[in-house]
């Protein structure tokens, strides 16, 4: 079962990617006005940007569903072999894309690349933003996903 926090930042994620790959069209069809030569604006650039946004937010939600899974684990050295294969298997997933992106005709390399690169900044953009606003509790940045654990270890405290 998918829990509400990984459903939650992976919207939230999905979201931050959508405006990169938009901003990063943006981009790309300016810098084709100023420099038409040197900076393709075709269809390329979509498909590269929306698979490429796609493979960044599949990647961000396996991660969520392998972060839940290992929380729910009691041996911390099978939650560690579970997390170690997850993360060398969403990497493979990532290295198949940017061959993919590269070589593939109906991709523009840079553009379907550039897109790997907007979760980690959007996670990183939306806890600035948290950082600014005064909270506390559970939905605090520094405690951000405690309970989740303890919940799923069966800590009550």
């Amino acid at each position: 079962m998918i829990q509400e926090a990984t459903k939650k930042e992976t919207l939230r994620v999905a979201a931050g990617t959508g405006i990169g790959v938009c901003l990063m069209v943006i981009t790309f069809g300016i810098l084709h006005c100023v420099m038409p030569e040197k900076v393709p604006f075709d269809y390329r650039v979509f498909t590269g940007g929306i698979v490429g946004g796609a493979v960044a937010v599949l990647n961000f939600f396996l991660m969520g569903l392998t972060v839940q899974q290992v929380a729910a684990q009691k041996d911390d050295k099978q939650a560690y072999q579970r997390m170690k294969a997850s993360y060398s298997q969403r990497m493979l997933l990532q290295i198949v894309w940017i061959i993919l992106a590269l070589t593939v005709p109906v991709f523009n390399g840079v553009a379907g690349i550039l897109p790997i690169l907007f979760p980690g900044l959007t996670v990183k953009i939306w806890y600035v933003i948290l950082r600014r606003q005064p909270q506390s509790g559970a939905d605090a940045p520094e405690n951000a996903g405690e309970d989740t654990v303890k919940e799923e270890r069966g800590d009550r405290n």
